[in-house]
């Protein structure tokens, strides 16, 4: 009995150690970012700018922007994933720049040569700031693609919110963070853990645009199947591409900016 009572304690004591550990280290698992200088030219893609966009809370932030080639051309604002920084997403834009698209690649703080800490409050005033910028440049908002790759899905959707843009697109994106939580920690009661939420399901029918979906069906980090219940439970107008032999993060081996380009061609 003594042993049991020990087995059953020493479990419960490493169960609650791993759910603290998670607590306190959320932010490092779900934040990746790759720090440092870094210019366009670097990464293939020179035809793109440095500049300075500033916060509603004061920080100034490093991206990357290349206006249109004219008045009737689209132009992106690209929200990356969790990790890396926006060089590493220079090949993913490159088609969008050939084709004659607008591209505003937003750094988030903690990225990149940014300073501050990326927590979900502070990603949406990140993208706000993209917002500004473009507005500053004379974009109109009807000439707007706002895209969303993986956790930048959820600040586009945020963002996306209440805007007459001309298309939402979103790469592999998740319902909610507390569902992709509690699909990689089953046994951990992530809806209480979890502080940065992005509940992206929640707030996808306060957008008022043409939706895009793109997801692999071998896709191990963020399942396809919340990219398609995300898709099922959006109204209006909406498609969905999915890749049968894609992963997370190689939609674009397989064909994903043609498909988007002739898309943003045919709906325009």
């Amino acid at each position: 009995m003594k042993l049991v009572v020990f087995v059953i304690s020493s479990a419960l004591v490493i169960y609650i150690g791993l759910a603290l550990f998670l607590f306190i280290f959320q932010r490092s698992l779900l934040y990746q970012p790759s720090v440092g200088q870094i210019s366009p030219a670097e990464f293939g893609i020179p035809e793109m700018k440095p500049v300075s966009l500033e916060t509603e809370d004061g920080q100034t932030l490093s991206a990357w922007y290349k206006p249109p080639n004219n008045s009737d051309s689209l132009t992106l604002l690209f929200l990356h994933g969790n990790a890396g920084h926006i060089g590493h997403r220079a090949t993913k834009v490159k088609p969008f720049l050939d084709r004659g698209y607008g591209v505003l690649l937003l750094s988030y703080r903690g990225y990149g040569s940014n300073r501050g800490s990326p927590t979900e409050k502070n990603l949406y005033l990140d993208g706000q700031s993209g917002l500004q910028f473009l507005a500053s440049q004379q974009i109109p908002v009807s000439k707007l693609v706002i895209y969303g790759e993986s956790l930048g899905s959820g600040i586009a959707v945020e963002l996306a919110q209440n805007q007459a843009i001309s298309a939402l697109i979103l790469e592999a994106p998740f319902t909610s963070m507390t569902d992709t939580a509690q699909y990689h920690f089953k046994f951990f009661p992530t809806s209480l853990l979890l502080r940065d939420k992005y509940d992206s399901i929640s707030k996808l029918n306060n957008t008022d645009t043409r939706l895009l979906i793109l997801h692999g069906k071998k896709d191990l980090t963020i399942p396809f199947k919340f990219g398609r219940k995300l898709f099922d439970s959006a109204f209006g107008q909406k498609d969905f591409y999915e890749f049968p032999n894609a992963g997370h993060n190689d939609l674009y081996d397989h064909g994903a900016a043609e498909r988007i380009i002739r898309y943003l061609s045919t709906n325009s």
